[in-house]
């Protein structure tokens, strides 16, 4: 593989990584465009952490083949590195060291000198808006405030390939949006993002393509337009005015859309896909038919829409699971 010539930063092929008996990789293939986020989705112990950890070449593969900017995985270990960077799901850096002092202490590690390594520094915390609390110490800062330090300590040397895994875990609405901006800006400087989340509206708003992961294999890739038009060219919500219509409201809409309905975490709503072979036009009138169903059947609607498919959806409709924070490790 001539990964360089082709313009992508990853390319694999049946790539495996076996932990005793267990498959947790199992023959991924994936090419990844240069100066891209890519989305990697999944389960719990899915392989997700597991496929990054190799292609960052903290784990060796047990089988296929893998090159990172044409650098072939494992027989250039030491050239893919030198292009590389990760975050990891928890903080990396050192919580007894104050904002400034970590970044100036691991851009001395990369080879700075001590006046142009304070300068990165307060570059890279004024970018990240963490000038104000550059002599705090880490520990002291709030969730959002450290993973964007740890974003920054991953950025002191510009990687070409930054290794994003769950970035944003734990925190709340506005850190997410800021660690998102900061994303958005790295890649427009020309860097490429793998990132793995279980924030499904977090790929959406981010990746120009996403690989779905579940028990080692990729089981759907495209960008996130393709991969909720695979699943129905819409989805139905619905939300009664009586809870105690929703198993009636289920059966009717069941029947009519020919498809399995959602039950909500919200007592009156409803959720159901319409079949993707069906198309925009096809999907509205199908709609309107359910809607009809609902109202012959004596079922009161305070809300009726149709939308396009959620990722949530493509997700649960690929994996047949729900989603929840990601193990520390995988095997």
């Amino acid at each position: 593989m001539n990964t360089a010539s082709t313009g992508l930063a990853i390319e694999t092929h049946g790539l495996v990584k076996t932990f005793g008996d267990n498959r947790a990789v199992d023959g991924i293939d994936l090419a990844v465009a240069a100066g891209t986020v890519y989305g990697v989705l999944g389960p719990n112990g899915a392989g997700k952490t597991t496929a990054v950890k190799m292609l960052a070449t903290l784990l060796r593969p047990d089988g296929g083949e893998a090159t990172v900017f044409g650098h072939d995985l494992v027989k250039e270990a030491a050239a893919v590195r030198n292009r590389v960077s990760m975050t990891g799901q928890y903080a990396s850096v050192d919580e007894d060291l104050t904002g400034a002092e970590n970044l100036t202490l691991l851009a001395r590690l990369v080879g700075h000198r001590k006046p142009a390594a304070r300068a990165r520094a307060a570059e890279l915390l004024d970018a990240f808006g963490l000038s104000d609390a550059a002599g705090r110490q880490a520990k002291k800062y709030s969730g959002g405030m450290r993973r964007r330090l740890d974003i920054a300590a991953s950025i002191i040397k510009t990687p070409d390939l930054l290794f994003l895994d769950e970035p944003t875990t734990g925190l709340d609405p506005r850190s997410r949006n800021q660690v998102w901006d900061i994303v958005r800006i790295i890649v427009g400087q020309g860097t490429t993002v793998m990132l793995t989340t279980q924030y499904l509206d977090e790929a959406d708003h981010l990746a120009s393509r996403i690989a779905v992961i579940d028990h080692g294999k990729v089981i759907a890739e495209g960008t996130p337009g393709q991969l909720k038009a695979s699943v129905g060219a819409g989805s139905v919500h619905v939300r009664l005015r009586d809870a105690d219509q929703r198993p009636e409201a289920e059966r009717i809409l069941a029947k009519a859309l020919s498809t399995q309905v959602r039950l909500e975490a919200d007592p009156v709503a409803l959720t159901a896909r319409v079949d993707g072979s069906t198309d925009e036009a096809g999907a509205a009138q199908l709609a309107a038919s359910a809607l009809a169903e609902l109202a012959t059947g004596g079922i009161t609607v305070d809300d009726f829409s149709l939308g396009q498919p959620s990722l949530d959806e493509v997700f649960l409709a690929l994996t047949d699971r729900t989603t929840s924070p990601e193990p520390k490790e995988e095997s």
